[in-house]
């Protein structure tokens, strides 16, 4: 059985953020089943932990004594399983990868630096007067990213791993209104979040953080 690390619970504004939630949605849609194995605080800072993921961070995917960290890796190894995640001849298969690795290189990393000042230090004077440049470069990426996708319902001629990368990565946005100057791309990130498999991915995270909650309540 698969086994996908996720924590037990995070603040409000990163339920439904968290990491492995890639890895939830990969799978659900790859039709393979997983349990999900909840950790807190002491696992996470545990040497047993950190020998599976150095960082300490989520998710780790073991499976068959294979032990994975990083989602951008535990997606690539998903999609080789799966024609759902990845077509089926070479090409394709390569331009899938290639949006994989535009999502977490092209736009994450601007994008995350915009989440982390909002979200934990916004009142900072520095980061007052950084913030217009990181959102200027952000909207920069995603006017690109637009301009790619044009007319074109994913970003190739099919659903693929690099959608549900790319759709992760804009989510991270919803604190704000960003995505509101880029309908298409809005419009994009919304029909891939309908996808059935994606909301089953997301229920089962969140259920994790309500039971948790009910449970100290």
């Amino acid at each position: 059985m698969i086994t996908v690390s996720a924590f037990k619970w995070v603040p409000p504004f990163a339920q439904g953020l968290v990491r492995d939630l890639r890895v939830r949605w990969a799978l659900e849609e790859a039709g393979l089943p997983y349990q999900a194995r909840l950790i807190d605080g002491d696992v996470q800072r545990s040497a047993d932990y950190r020998m599976q993921q150095p960082f300490g961070q989520v998710p780790v995917f073991e499976e068959d004594g294979l032990s994975l960290f990083e989602s951008g890796a535990i997606l690539v190894h998903l999609a080789l399983k799966s024609d759902v995640l990845l077509p089926t001849d070479e090409v394709g298969r390569a331009r899938a990868l290639s949006w994989l690795f535009a999502a977490l290189n092209s736009l994450e990393i601007h994008i995350q630096q915009l989440a982390e000042i909002d979200l934990f230090v916004p009142d900072a004077q520095w980061a007052k007067l950084h913030r217009p440049d990181v959102v200027a470069r952000i909207h920069q990426r995603l006017g690109e990213l637009a301009t790619w996708l044009k007319d074109r319902q994913y970003l190739e001629d099919r659903f693929t791993v690099g959608d549900l990368m790319m759709t992760t990565v804009l989510r991270i946005l919803r604190h704000t209104d960003v995505l509101d100057a880029h309908p298409s791309l809005k419009a994009y990130k919304e029909r891939c979040e309908a996808r059935p498999a994606f909301q089953r991915a997301l229920a089962a995270q969140l259920e994790a953080f309500e039971q948790h909650e009910r449970r100290k309540g």
